[in-house]
Protein backbone atom coordinates (compact mmCIF):
# COMPACT_ATOMS: atom_id res chain seq x y z
CA UNK A 1 0.00 0.00 0.00
CA UNK A 2 3.07 2.37 -0.32
CA UNK A 3 3.21 4.92 -2.60
CA UNK A 4 4.68 8.05 -3.88
CA UNK A 5 3.21 11.67 -3.34
CA UNK A 6 0.40 12.37 -5.91
CA UNK A 7 -0.13 15.68 -7.76
CA UNK A 8 -3.93 14.54 -8.39
CA UNK A 9 -3.98 14.28 -3.97
CA UNK A 10 -2.09 17.30 -3.94
CA UNK A 11 0.86 16.14 -3.19
CA UNK A 12 -0.30 13.52 -0.43
CA UNK A 13 0.37 9.73 -0.77
CA UNK A 14 -2.56 7.49 -1.16
CA UNK A 15 -2.14 6.50 2.57
CA UNK A 16 -2.51 9.79 3.47
CA UNK A 17 -5.43 10.62 1.84
CA UNK A 18 -7.25 7.31 2.63
CA UNK A 19 -9.63 7.24 5.99
CA UNK A 20 -7.69 5.15 8.46
CA UNK A 21 -8.75 5.85 11.92
CA UNK A 22 -7.68 2.36 13.44
CA UNK A 23 -4.18 2.61 11.73
CA UNK A 24 -3.97 5.91 13.17
CA UNK A 25 -5.20 4.84 16.28
CA UNK A 26 -1.82 2.55 15.86
CA UNK A 27 0.50 4.57 15.20
CA UNK A 28 -0.63 6.99 18.07
CA UNK A 29 -0.08 3.98 20.34
CA UNK A 30 3.13 2.57 19.07
CA UNK A 31 6.19 3.22 16.43
CA UNK A 32 6.32 3.61 12.86
CA UNK A 33 8.99 3.49 10.71
CA UNK A 34 10.73 2.27 7.36
CA UNK A 35 12.42 -0.88 6.22
CA UNK A 36 14.58 -2.37 3.35
CA UNK A 37 12.85 -5.84 2.51
CA UNK A 38 14.46 -5.81 -0.94
CA UNK A 39 18.05 -6.50 -0.70
CA UNK A 40 20.39 -4.55 -2.71
CA UNK A 41 20.86 -6.02 -6.42
CA UNK A 42 17.63 -8.05 -6.00
CA UNK A 43 14.15 -8.10 -7.78
CA UNK A 44 11.81 -5.96 -5.71
CA UNK A 45 9.32 -9.20 -5.70
CA UNK A 46 6.43 -10.18 -3.35
CA UNK A 47 8.38 -13.49 -2.84
CA UNK A 48 11.44 -11.48 -1.86
CA UNK A 49 9.68 -9.47 0.37
CA UNK A 50 7.66 -11.53 2.41
CA UNK A 51 10.53 -13.50 2.66
CA UNK A 52 12.22 -11.22 4.14
CA UNK A 53 9.48 -10.21 6.57
CA UNK A 54 8.83 -13.33 7.64
CA UNK A 55 12.57 -12.92 9.81
CA UNK A 56 14.33 -15.11 6.41
CA UNK A 57 17.45 -13.54 4.67
CA UNK A 58 16.49 -13.76 0.85
CA UNK A 59 20.13 -13.54 0.04
CA UNK A 60 20.38 -17.01 1.61
CA UNK A 61 17.29 -18.52 0.84
CA UNK A 62 15.31 -17.29 -2.29
CA UNK A 63 15.38 -19.26 -5.29
CA UNK A 64 12.30 -18.04 -7.08
CA UNK A 65 8.84 -17.14 -6.99
CA UNK A 66 7.20 -20.33 -8.60
CA UNK A 67 8.33 -22.66 -6.21
CA UNK A 68 6.90 -21.02 -3.03
CA UNK A 69 3.36 -21.14 -4.89
CA UNK A 70 4.00 -25.02 -5.91
CA UNK A 71 4.09 -25.94 -2.34
CA UNK A 72 1.09 -23.77 -1.59
CA UNK A 73 -0.77 -26.22 -4.49
CA UNK A 74 0.55 -29.12 -2.90
CA UNK A 75 3.20 -30.13 -5.60
CA UNK A 76 6.23 -31.66 -4.28
CA UNK A 77 9.49 -30.84 -6.45
CA UNK A 78 12.04 -33.28 -6.90
CA UNK A 79 15.38 -31.92 -6.59
CA UNK A 80 15.93 -31.44 -10.94
CA UNK A 81 12.01 -30.25 -11.08
CA UNK A 82 12.12 -26.18 -11.88
CA UNK A 83 8.70 -24.67 -11.16
CA UNK A 84 7.30 -21.51 -13.56
CA UNK A 85 4.79 -19.40 -12.54
CA UNK A 86 1.96 -19.04 -15.41
CA UNK A 87 -0.23 -16.33 -15.73
CA UNK A 88 -3.44 -16.38 -17.65
CA UNK A 89 -2.91 -12.91 -19.41
CA UNK A 90 -4.88 -10.90 -22.67
CA UNK A 91 -2.94 -9.72 -24.89
CA UNK A 92 -4.28 -7.55 -27.80
CA UNK A 93 -2.26 -5.92 -30.93
CA UNK A 94 -2.55 -2.30 -31.13
CA UNK A 95 -3.12 -0.03 -34.07
CA UNK A 96 0.31 -1.06 -36.09
CA UNK A 97 -0.29 -4.64 -35.74
CA UNK A 98 2.60 -4.51 -32.12
CA UNK A 99 1.41 -7.54 -30.06
CA UNK A 100 1.27 -5.67 -26.26
CA UNK A 101 0.91 -6.79 -22.31
CA UNK A 102 -2.56 -5.32 -22.47
CA UNK A 103 -3.54 -7.02 -18.69
CA UNK A 104 -1.20 -9.19 -16.45
CA UNK A 105 -4.47 -11.00 -14.91
CA UNK A 106 -6.86 -11.56 -17.72
CA UNK A 107 -9.09 -9.53 -15.92
CA UNK A 108 -9.25 -11.04 -12.84
CA UNK A 109 -10.74 -14.03 -14.46
CA UNK A 110 -12.62 -16.38 -11.77
CA UNK A 111 -11.04 -18.96 -10.20
CA UNK A 112 -13.61 -21.18 -11.66
CA UNK A 113 -13.10 -19.68 -15.09
CA UNK A 114 -9.98 -20.40 -14.68
CA UNK A 115 -9.62 -23.59 -13.93
CA UNK A 116 -11.86 -24.60 -16.50
CA UNK A 117 -9.32 -23.08 -19.23
CA UNK A 118 -6.34 -24.87 -17.23
CA UNK A 119 -8.19 -28.09 -17.71
CA UNK A 120 -8.44 -28.03 -21.67
CA UNK A 121 -4.80 -26.61 -21.60
CA UNK A 122 -3.54 -29.47 -19.37
CA UNK A 123 -5.09 -31.99 -22.21
CA UNK A 124 -4.30 -30.46 -25.37
CA UNK A 125 -1.24 -28.55 -24.78
CA UNK A 126 1.07 -30.23 -22.33
CA UNK A 127 3.30 -33.38 -23.28
CA UNK A 128 6.34 -34.05 -21.39
CA UNK A 129 8.43 -32.90 -19.84
CA UNK A 130 5.83 -30.20 -18.53
CA UNK A 131 2.94 -30.50 -15.83
CA UNK A 132 0.40 -27.99 -15.43
CA UNK A 133 -1.27 -26.53 -12.39
CA UNK A 134 -4.63 -25.21 -11.49
CA UNK A 135 -4.76 -22.22 -8.82
CA UNK A 136 -6.09 -19.40 -7.72
CA UNK A 137 -7.40 -16.69 -10.46
CA UNK A 138 -5.03 -15.77 -12.73
CA UNK A 139 -2.36 -17.44 -11.07
CA UNK A 140 -1.24 -21.07 -12.01
CA UNK A 141 2.04 -23.02 -12.13
CA UNK A 142 4.00 -25.18 -14.55
CA UNK A 143 6.23 -27.83 -13.77
CA UNK A 144 9.44 -28.18 -16.31
CA UNK A 145 11.28 -31.52 -15.41
CA UNK A 146 14.76 -31.49 -15.33
CA UNK A 147 14.72 -28.00 -16.75
CA UNK A 148 16.67 -24.75 -16.69
CA UNK A 149 16.05 -22.34 -13.69
CA UNK A 150 18.68 -19.54 -15.22
CA UNK A 151 16.21 -18.33 -18.04
CA UNK A 152 15.73 -14.40 -17.99
CA UNK A 153 12.06 -14.25 -17.76
CA UNK A 154 9.78 -11.33 -17.06
CA UNK A 155 7.15 -10.52 -14.72
CA UNK A 156 3.97 -9.69 -16.62
CA UNK A 157 2.85 -6.86 -14.45
CA UNK A 158 6.01 -5.01 -15.07
CA UNK A 159 5.28 -4.67 -18.86
CA UNK A 160 2.01 -3.36 -18.90
CA UNK A 161 1.28 -1.97 -22.44
CA UNK A 162 4.61 -2.76 -23.61
CA UNK A 163 5.32 -4.95 -26.90
CA UNK A 164 5.66 -8.76 -25.85
CA UNK A 165 8.03 -10.21 -28.48
CA UNK A 166 10.95 -9.06 -26.68
CA UNK A 167 10.33 -10.46 -23.43
CA UNK A 168 9.16 -13.67 -25.26
CA UNK A 169 12.15 -14.11 -27.03
CA UNK A 170 13.26 -16.39 -24.15
CA UNK A 171 11.08 -19.19 -24.62
CA UNK A 172 12.24 -20.04 -28.22
CA UNK A 173 15.93 -21.13 -26.33
CA UNK A 174 13.55 -24.28 -25.28
CA UNK A 175 11.47 -26.28 -27.58
CA UNK A 176 9.28 -27.40 -24.54
CA UNK A 177 8.63 -23.81 -23.75
CA UNK A 178 7.36 -22.31 -26.85
CA UNK A 179 5.72 -25.60 -28.23
CA UNK A 180 3.50 -24.67 -25.08
CA UNK A 181 3.69 -21.01 -25.23
CA UNK A 182 2.14 -21.61 -29.36
CA UNK A 183 -0.45 -24.63 -28.62
CA UNK A 184 -1.66 -22.44 -25.96
CA UNK A 185 -2.00 -19.14 -27.44
CA UNK A 186 -4.24 -21.35 -30.58
CA UNK A 187 -6.26 -22.98 -27.96
CA UNK A 188 -7.21 -19.68 -26.20
CA UNK A 189 -8.18 -17.99 -28.76
CA UNK A 190 -11.35 -20.23 -29.62
CA UNK A 191 -12.22 -20.99 -25.92
CA UNK A 192 -15.44 -21.23 -24.80
CA UNK A 193 -14.94 -18.99 -21.54
CA UNK A 194 -13.43 -17.13 -23.43
CA UNK A 195 -16.19 -16.39 -25.58
CA UNK A 196 -18.00 -16.13 -23.16
CA UNK A 197 -15.99 -13.14 -21.30
CA UNK A 198 -15.61 -10.92 -24.56
CA UNK A 199 -19.69 -11.32 -24.52
CA UNK A 200 -19.87 -10.10 -21.77
CA UNK A 201 -17.31 -7.68 -22.12
CA UNK A 202 -14.44 -8.88 -20.36
CA UNK A 203 -11.04 -9.08 -21.20
CA UNK A 204 -9.97 -12.77 -22.53
CA UNK A 205 -7.22 -14.80 -20.95
CA UNK A 206 -5.81 -15.53 -24.37
CA UNK A 207 -2.08 -15.96 -23.29
CA UNK A 208 0.14 -17.51 -20.69
CA UNK A 209 2.82 -16.08 -19.80
CA UNK A 210 5.52 -18.14 -18.09
CA UNK A 211 8.15 -16.44 -15.19
CA UNK A 212 9.65 -16.63 -11.86
CA UNK A 213 11.02 -20.24 -12.02
CA UNK A 214 13.02 -21.79 -9.49
CA UNK A 215 14.05 -25.06 -7.96
CA UNK A 216 12.48 -26.03 -4.31
CA UNK A 217 14.10 -23.97 -1.75
CA UNK A 218 15.80 -25.15 1.78
CA UNK A 219 13.94 -23.30 4.63
CA UNK A 220 14.25 -23.88 7.88
CA UNK A 221 10.81 -23.56 9.91
CA UNK A 222 9.85 -20.62 11.83
CA UNK A 223 10.09 -22.89 14.93
CA UNK A 224 13.14 -24.09 14.35
CA UNK A 225 14.71 -20.79 13.89
CA UNK A 226 12.33 -18.58 16.82
CA UNK A 227 10.42 -20.90 18.29
CA UNK A 228 7.17 -19.78 17.00
CA UNK A 229 3.79 -21.79 15.48
CA UNK A 230 1.10 -20.15 13.66
CA UNK A 231 -0.86 -19.32 10.40
CA UNK A 232 -0.64 -18.16 7.16
CA UNK A 233 -3.67 -16.50 5.49
CA UNK A 234 -4.15 -15.39 2.01
CA UNK A 235 -5.49 -15.57 -0.69
CA UNK A 236 -2.18 -15.65 -2.71
CA UNK A 237 -0.44 -19.33 -3.52
CA UNK A 238 2.96 -17.04 -3.17
CA UNK A 239 2.17 -16.65 0.29
CA UNK A 240 0.50 -19.52 0.91
CA UNK A 241 3.73 -21.42 -0.59
CA UNK A 242 5.92 -19.35 1.67
CA UNK A 243 4.24 -20.29 4.69
CA UNK A 244 4.38 -23.87 4.08
CA UNK A 245 8.00 -23.96 3.87
CA UNK A 246 7.91 -21.81 7.00
CA UNK A 247 6.50 -24.54 8.78
CA UNK A 248 2.97 -22.66 9.51
CA UNK A 249 -0.57 -23.62 8.91
CA UNK A 250 -1.55 -22.53 5.55
CA UNK A 251 -5.38 -21.66 6.37
CA UNK A 252 -7.86 -21.17 3.58
CA UNK A 253 -10.30 -18.44 3.80
CA UNK A 254 -13.73 -19.32 1.64
CA UNK A 255 -14.32 -15.91 -0.89
CA UNK A 256 -10.56 -15.02 -0.74
CA UNK A 257 -9.55 -13.56 -4.37
CA UNK A 258 -7.08 -11.48 -3.76
CA UNK A 259 -9.13 -8.76 -5.03
CA UNK A 260 -11.17 -5.69 -3.46
CA UNK A 261 -13.64 -8.61 -3.16
CA UNK A 262 -11.90 -11.02 -0.56
CA UNK A 263 -13.85 -11.59 2.36
CA UNK A 264 -12.03 -9.66 5.02
CA UNK A 265 -14.56 -10.67 7.61
CA UNK A 266 -13.66 -14.54 7.20
CA UNK A 267 -9.59 -13.69 6.87
CA UNK A 268 -10.01 -11.64 10.38
CA UNK A 269 -12.46 -14.68 12.33
CA UNK A 270 -9.35 -17.06 10.64
CA UNK A 271 -6.57 -14.83 12.30
CA UNK A 272 -8.72 -14.92 15.48
CA UNK A 273 -8.99 -18.41 15.67
CA UNK A 274 -5.39 -19.11 14.69
CA UNK A 275 -4.15 -16.95 17.70
CA UNK A 276 -6.09 -19.47 20.30
CA UNK A 277 -3.95 -22.69 19.07
CA UNK A 278 -0.45 -20.87 18.29
CA UNK A 279 0.99 -18.01 18.72
CA UNK A 280 1.77 -15.94 15.46
CA UNK A 281 -0.11 -15.37 12.41
CA UNK A 282 0.72 -13.91 9.12
CA UNK A 283 -2.34 -12.32 7.30
CA UNK A 284 -1.58 -10.75 3.91
CA UNK A 285 -3.89 -8.61 2.12
CA UNK A 286 -3.25 -8.74 -1.54
CA UNK A 287 -5.75 -5.71 -3.04
CA UNK A 288 -3.49 -2.83 -2.24
CA UNK A 289 -1.03 -4.33 -4.58
CA UNK A 290 -3.01 -4.89 -7.38
CA UNK A 291 -4.77 -1.49 -7.55
CA UNK A 292 -1.39 -0.35 -7.86
CA UNK A 293 -0.39 -2.62 -11.04
CA UNK A 294 -3.74 -1.29 -12.22
CA UNK A 295 -2.09 2.28 -12.00
CA UNK A 296 -5.65 2.75 -10.13
CA UNK A 297 -6.01 5.84 -7.75
CA UNK A 298 -9.27 5.28 -6.65
CA UNK A 299 -8.67 1.51 -6.17
CA UNK A 300 -5.70 1.74 -4.44
CA UNK A 301 -7.55 4.47 -1.49
CA UNK A 302 -10.57 2.13 -1.47
CA UNK A 303 -8.13 -1.10 -1.01
CA UNK A 304 -6.65 1.08 1.83
CA UNK A 305 -10.00 2.20 3.48
CA UNK A 306 -11.21 -1.44 2.90
CA UNK A 307 -7.83 -2.74 5.03
CA UNK A 308 -8.35 -0.65 8.01
CA UNK A 309 -12.19 -0.58 8.30
CA UNK A 310 -12.20 -4.57 7.98
CA UNK A 311 -8.99 -6.07 8.93
CA UNK A 312 -7.51 -3.41 11.38
CA UNK A 313 -10.42 -2.33 12.92
CA UNK A 314 -12.05 -5.84 13.59
CA UNK A 315 -8.52 -7.25 14.78
CA UNK A 316 -7.94 -4.44 17.51
CA UNK A 317 -11.80 -5.54 18.92
CA UNK A 318 -11.35 -9.01 18.90
CA UNK A 319 -8.05 -9.20 20.17
CA UNK A 320 -8.99 -7.65 23.20
CA UNK A 321 -9.58 -11.60 24.43
CA UNK A 322 -5.99 -12.01 24.49
CA UNK A 323 -4.26 -10.74 27.88
CA UNK A 324 -1.23 -9.71 24.91
CA UNK A 325 -0.59 -9.08 21.59
CA UNK A 326 1.61 -7.55 19.62
CA UNK A 327 0.94 -6.23 16.21
CA UNK A 328 3.05 -5.68 13.13
CA UNK A 329 1.55 -3.68 9.79
CA UNK A 330 3.38 -3.35 7.16
CA UNK A 331 3.53 -2.89 3.26
CA UNK A 332 5.70 -5.68 1.84
CA UNK A 333 6.93 -3.53 -0.55
CA UNK A 334 6.34 -0.06 -2.72
CA UNK A 335 3.78 -0.72 -5.47
CA UNK A 336 3.04 3.16 -7.06
CA UNK A 337 0.33 3.77 -8.97
CA UNK A 338 2.53 5.63 -11.24
CA UNK A 339 4.44 2.97 -12.33
CA UNK A 340 2.20 0.14 -12.16
CA UNK A 341 4.86 -2.26 -10.41
CA UNK A 342 6.98 -3.05 -7.87
CA UNK A 343 9.95 -0.58 -6.59
CA UNK A 344 12.65 -1.45 -4.24
CA UNK A 345 12.28 1.56 -1.89
CA UNK A 346 12.18 1.36 2.01
CA UNK A 347 8.62 0.89 2.97
CA UNK A 348 6.25 1.62 5.68
CA UNK A 349 5.48 -0.42 8.89
CA UNK A 350 4.16 0.16 12.51
CA UNK A 351 4.48 -2.00 15.72
CA UNK A 352 2.07 -1.57 18.55
CA UNK A 353 0.58 -3.33 21.71
CA UNK A 354 -2.98 -4.53 22.33
CA UNK A 355 -5.35 -3.95 23.53
CA UNK A 356 -4.94 -0.12 23.11
CA UNK A 357 -6.14 2.07 25.42
CA UNK A 358 -9.39 3.98 24.95
CA UNK A 359 -9.59 7.74 24.04
CA UNK A 360 -8.65 9.80 20.80
CA UNK A 361 -5.43 10.40 19.05
CA UNK A 362 -3.77 13.27 21.58
CA UNK A 363 -0.71 12.99 19.32
CA UNK A 364 -1.98 13.26 16.20
CA UNK A 365 0.22 10.91 14.64
CA UNK A 366 -0.83 9.06 11.72
CA UNK A 367 0.14 5.94 9.43
CA UNK A 368 1.85 6.94 6.58
CA UNK A 369 5.07 7.57 4.42
CA UNK A 370 5.46 10.98 6.02
CA UNK A 371 5.57 9.87 9.31
CA UNK A 372 7.73 7.26 9.12
CA UNK A 373 10.26 8.89 7.03
CA UNK A 374 10.30 11.98 9.50
CA UNK A 375 9.82 10.35 13.16
CA UNK A 376 9.87 6.42 12.53
CA UNK A 377 12.52 4.23 13.27
CA UNK A 378 14.90 3.09 9.57
CA UNK A 379 15.78 -0.60 9.66
CA UNK A 380 18.41 -2.42 7.12
CA UNK A 381 16.21 -5.46 6.73
CA UNK A 382 12.50 -7.27 6.91
CA UNK A 383 14.35 -9.52 8.81
CA UNK A 384 15.48 -7.01 11.29
CA UNK A 385 11.91 -5.69 11.70
CA UNK A 386 10.54 -9.60 12.36
CA UNK A 387 13.18 -9.45 15.20
CA UNK A 388 12.49 -6.85 16.95
CA UNK A 389 8.87 -7.33 16.25
CA UNK A 390 9.24 -10.72 18.16
CA UNK A 391 11.28 -9.78 20.79
CA UNK A 392 14.54 -11.13 19.83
Amino acid sequence: MADYRIDALDGRTPLEAARTPHLDRLAAAGQTGLVRTIPEGMEPGSDIANMSLLGYDPRRYHTGRAPLEAASLGVRLDPQDVAFRCNLVTLLEDDQGVLRMADYAAGHISTEEAREVIATLQERTVEEPLRLYAGVSYRHLLVWRAGRDDLRTTPPHDITGEPVEPHRRVYREEPPLQAFVERASAVLAEHPVNRRRQAEGKRPANGVWLWGQGKAPSLPTLETLYGLRGAMISAVDLLKGLGVYAGLDPIAVPGATGYLDTNYRGKVEAALGALEAGDFVYLHVEAPDEAGHEGSLEKKIQAIEDLDAKVVGPLIAGAARFPDVRILVVSDHLTPVSVRTHVSDPTIFLLASLPLRAGANPSGRTFCEKTAETEGLKLPSGEALFRKFIGR
